[in-house]
């Protein structure tokens, strides 16, 4: 039996009960600021991408056998990227003045 999706939004829904079963793993693992999206982008972007005629089971399997360390490492690197960093430019010095 072979399923066919419509759209992106329907095969991922599909694939919410590995996602979440994953995410069980991980908690027991104390790495429970990993969300079930990053698990998805994580592997949409690294595998998923890449590859030819991918199978509902192949996706599966990859959730439910990703690396912990991979993912956690995927995650804090995409928070590292968003740490918002301190906009020193004032326009003048610190004592209110324009700099000449």
């Amino acid at each position: 039996m072979d399923i066919e999706f419509n759209n992106i939004k329907e095969l991922y829904e599909r694939l919410i009960p590995a996602l979440n079963t994953k995410l069980i793993e991980l908690k027991r693992n104390d790495l429970d600021y990993i969300k079930k999206e990053d698990i998805w982008n994580y592997l949409k972007i690294t595998r998923w991408s890449k590859a030819n005629n991918l199978l509902l089971y192949q996706m599966v399997d990859d959730i439910l056998n990703l690396d912990n360390n991979e993912i956690d490492e995927y995650v804090k690197g995409e928070i590292r990227k968003k740490i918002i960093k301190p906009n020193l430019d004032f326009g003048d010095d610190v004592n209110g003045k324009e700099e000449k």
